[in-house]
């Protein structure tokens, strides 16, 4: 595995007074490597909006479920993770090539706690390859020109972005990173996609009380957004079924998981 930077490079960018997305996140799916700030926040917003664990169990559920079925029953070999969070059990490469051990991946994100563990966890078979690279989701030629020293990109990718798009607070600037990266990949590639909302049909009320607190004492800044609006990162893809639905039954079993406010779909580039 290869890291884009050191980990000693990046200590001065460690905000440890702030509550952090990545930080709070693994706090909520029972991790350990947050601070008493991300525990605090973390803990307020599932006062208010009590779900959040659920949810977050929920994604990462959904990642599991999308990886498996990319790798084994699409033939994916590729994986371009973005927005990948602290690393845990069952991280995108373990599932891949657990399946198919020379799949290859490369891990976006721009905290630097999170390129201080990706060098020590993010470890993939020797047939295959795992990179992370420390660049920002708001950039897509740099992820782009950073993950083709890893991937192939004339062949299929899946292009993960799962709980990332909601911290691109304009929209117009959101729809074009997905459509600057999906037009970077071949026929064949996939999207994969979660993102929170406020839709009433989700449950999502809460959200918007939880999200302004977030905005006043966490950081990166968060948006919701609608059905219509997360459907519009799939135009000119075909989805796949079920479709735009919660994420916590996008090919679940069984399927009377409960219905959360996170959005979860997967769909092909024709």
């Amino acid at each position: 595995m290869s890291v884009s930077q050191h980990p000693s490079d990046v200590s001065g960018r460690l905000n440890t007074g702030v509550a952090h997305n990545a930080r709070v996140w693994n706090y909520w799916i029972g991790g350990k490597d947050h601070y008493e700030v991300d525990q605090r926040v973390g803990d307020h917003v599932a006062t208010v909006f009590p779900v959040i664990r659920d949810v977050a169990r929920a994604d990462r559920g959904f990642l599991g479920r999308a990886v498996r079925f990319l790798t084994a029953d699409c033939g994916v070999r590729q994986f371009l993770d973005i927005g990948t969070g602290l690393p845990t059990l069952d991280n995108t490469h373990e599932i891949a090539q657990r399946i198919a051990p020379e799949s290859r991946i490369v891990y976006v994100d721009n905290d630097p706690i999170v390129l201080v563990h990706a060098r020590s966890l993010l470890v993939g078979t020797p047939q295959g390859a795992t990179d992370y690279l420390d660049a920002d989701a708001h950039h897509p030629d740099s992820v782009i020109e950073g993950a083709s020293a890893t991937l192939d990109l004339d062949r299929p990718v899946a292009v993960m972005m799962l709980g990332i798009l909601n911290f691109v607070v304009d929209t117009e600037q959101a729809l074009d990173i997905v459509r600057r990266i999906m037009a970077s990949v071949p026929s064949g590639s996939y999207l994969a996609m979660t993102h929170p909302t406020t839709d009433a049909d989700l449950g999502g009320e809460g959200n918007v009380e939880a999200m302004r607190f977030w905005n006043e004492n966490a950081t990166p800044p968060i948006t919701a957004r609608s059905r219509a609006e997360v459907s519009a990162f799939f135009d000119g893809l075909d989805l796949l079924e079920p479709g735009l639905v919660s994420c916590s039954q996008w090919r679940a079993e069984p399927e009377s998981a409960a219905v959360l406010p996170q959005f979860g779909a997967v769909a092909v580039k024709p």
